[in-house]
């Protein structure tokens, strides 16, 4: 690895389960000519889920059948069995099952808390890509902000009950779901927006002044359907084309209210041309 790798960890890349390289992946190249992604094996390995989406009809009956399947598998709705103890022995406490909805909700309220930590790791785990960002740049590694982020990432909070595959299996429904329900067209690529306050600090290319440039997003992002919504989250709109194929979570996609408040969309990031606008 070279000087320039070392000190620079956002150029950083590794092997990945998708079968594109990273570097290729993360980059612009990529998103003006998407191909399709999927996570190795996982289709395979759970055949029969996918069985019975191609059996499903309509979006309702798909995001039924996708729940019940990751209830079982993963035993997200498991109940404890009613023990008798003695009437001054105190209960046992109920377990915490990590989940995939669990984690959503968790990005939802910070995506730099301990939940932002596992998804930013899936995705280098699954595609390759580094973060950046995990409350603070993630820069020249060793440093406290890498220790931060890899402690928060290996936290029993959330790192059991086989979460990766979890986002696994999210990540290949959401792909199946938007080829066949169209649920954000019909592709290839999708205009998204992301509002943001820290603009600057990502521009690899450009300026914000020329209102074009291309920016290094986080490992996984967050972008908003609409200008309107983007604006409520910073004095910067950013306008990116992003691949289907990048996608992991979209609205309508499951029968939750946990991200629906805001129509937020949650993709693979890398490096994105952007279109900037003063909100």
């Amino acid at each position: 690895m070279d000087h320039e790798r070392v000190d620079d960890p956002a150029r950083w890349t590794a092997t990945n389960l998708v079968g594109v390289p990273a570097s290729l992946l993360g980059s612009t190249a990529f998103n003006e000519q998407p191909s399709a992604l999927q996570v190795s094996g996982v289709r395979d390995a759970h055949r029969g889920l996918f069985d019975l989406l191609e059996r499903s009809q309509g979006m309702a009956e798909s995001q039924a059948v996708f729940a019940s399947y990751m209830n079982t598998v993963f035993a997200l709705s498991r109940t404890r069995e009613p023990i008798a103890l003695p009437s001054d022995e105190p209960a046992p406490p109920h377990r915490w099952r990590p989940s995939y909805l669990k984690l959503l909700q968790g990005w939802g309220l910070d995506a730099n808390g301990g939940a932002g930590a596992v998804l930013k790791g899936w995705a280098q785990s699954r595609f390759g890509l580094l973060p950046v960002f995990h409350k603070a740049p993630l820069q020249r590694f060793p440093s406290p902000a890498w220790i931060a982020y890899l402690e928060e990432k290996a936290s029993n909070r959330w790192d059991g009950n086989h979460i990766f595959q979890q986002l696994d299996l999210l990540f290949e429904f959401c792909q199946w779901a938007l080829k066949r329900h169209a649920l954000l067209g019909p592709g290839p690529r999708v205009p998204l927006w992301r509002g943001s306050n820290r603009c600057e600090e990502q521009i690899v290319e450009g300026s914000l002044r020329a209102r074009h440039c291309t920016m290094r997003l986080n490992s996984v992002v967050s972008f908003a359907t609409t200008r309107e919504q983007a604006e409520w989250f910073g004095d910067w709109v950013l306008c990116a084309q992003v691949p289907l194929s990048k996608l992991l979570l979209v609205p309508g996609l499951l029968d939750t209210n946990s991200l629906r408040g805001e129509a937020e969309v949650l993709a693979i990031g890398g490096l994105y041309d952007v279109e900037a606008s003063y909100a």
